[in-house]
């Protein structure tokens, strides 16, 4: 019975869209959570979204 209304308690109260706008924004995310490992790597990604940008634009 807890269990299910945990799983009601998670639909109502979890967020209605977590999901990045766009491929940018995703870049923008795994850079920073890259830049505490290899910073290369995430500056790397954030040329990438701004490349990513440039051409949508």
């Amino acid at each position: 019975m807890s269990r299910l209304i945990a799983q009601v308690a998670q639909f109502f109260f979890a967020p209605a869209d977590t999901s990045p706008a766009s491929p940018a924004a995703l870049l923008m995310e795994s850079a920073d959570l890259r830049a505490g490992m290899n910073a290369q790597d995430a500056q790397d990604l954030r040329v990438a979204a701004s490349a990513w940008l440039s051409v949508v634009r």
